[in-house]
């Protein structure tokens, strides 16, 4: 895969790839065999170039951005690894941090943002952020509020947004209750139902790739009123896929 080394084995926000393929072959067993993972339509990845995956958010801790980081690294036919945009307190997690930040994750400002797509990298963002991530179970599968920074860069730089979904990661880990306790940045402390997640069957599925190159210009990205309405274009195919995964599965387990 592509590297940019910045000079020193890393690139200029931490990432090394032989961290990350550790890291892969670490979780492997858990993505076969604790999550099953099932993929559907990886074809709809580009193989070369910037992009971002926009997926629905939940389960308390991030392990579906690990398996489709996973998933998308082990199944693509020309390797890619997804750089995850994560919410600023994640970087300041003691070692969680610095080791999301060497497997390729990034601290979720505007010029990082900006420079990952520049240097041509297939980003994975979730527009809930952290209310998708701590939702209760009584609104799992309910999209949350949908931020508009993913589309306003899509439309600046003109690069695709495949929608992704994400069926499963709703019930492996029910949030029992938020401690208002603030450390490290995070706005809260989750209590979760059981002590660690339930081995759910992952579903993740990627949609065709919503192209706003031929409908706005690069400077329309400033007009709040196009943002809107492409954040809703986005969040739209999402919630179709995850009606068709829940659909399509045959339980939680299975």
């Amino acid at each position: 895969m592509d590297f940019r080394d910045a000079g020193y084995g890393y690139d200029v926000f931490g990432f090394n790839p032989e961290w990350l393929d550790s890291f892969v072959k670490l979780l492997m067993p858990v993505y076969k065999y604790y999550f099953r993972v099932s993929s559907h339509g990886i074809e709809n990845i580009p193989l070369d170039g910037p992009g971002i995956l926009a997926s629905n958010h939940s389960g308390i801790i991030p392990v579906d951005g690990l398996m489709i980081g996973v998933d998308v690294y082990v199944q693509t036919d020309h390797v890619r690894a997804p750089r995850a945009i994560m919410d600023h307190f994640v970087g300041g997690l003691p070692f969680i941090g610095t080791v999301f930040t060497r497997v390729g994750g990034i601290g979720g400002s505007r010029g990082n943002f900006r420079r990952s797509l520049e240097d041509g990298d297939l980003l994975l963002v979730f527009p809930e952020g952290e209310p998708g991530i701590s939702k209760p179970f009584s609104k799992r599968y309910q999209l949350q509020k949908w931020r508009v920074g993913h589309v306003e860069l899509a439309i600046r730089h003109q690069v695709p947004v495949i929608p992704t979904a994400v069926i499963g990661a709703e019930e492996q880990y029910p949030l029992l209750a938020k401690l208002p306790i603030k450390a490290f940045g995070a706005p809260h402390l989750p209590i979760p139902l059981v002590p660690f997640p339930l081995p759910v069957h992952y579903h993740l599925y990627y949609g065709e790739p919503i192209v706003f190159d031929g409908q706005y210009k690069p400077e329309d990205a400033n007009d709040p009123e196009v943002l809107v309405k492409a954040a809703e274009t986005v969040k739209s195919a999402v919630a179709a896929l995850i009606k068709r995964g829940l659909d399509e599965r045959k339980g939680v387990f299975a």
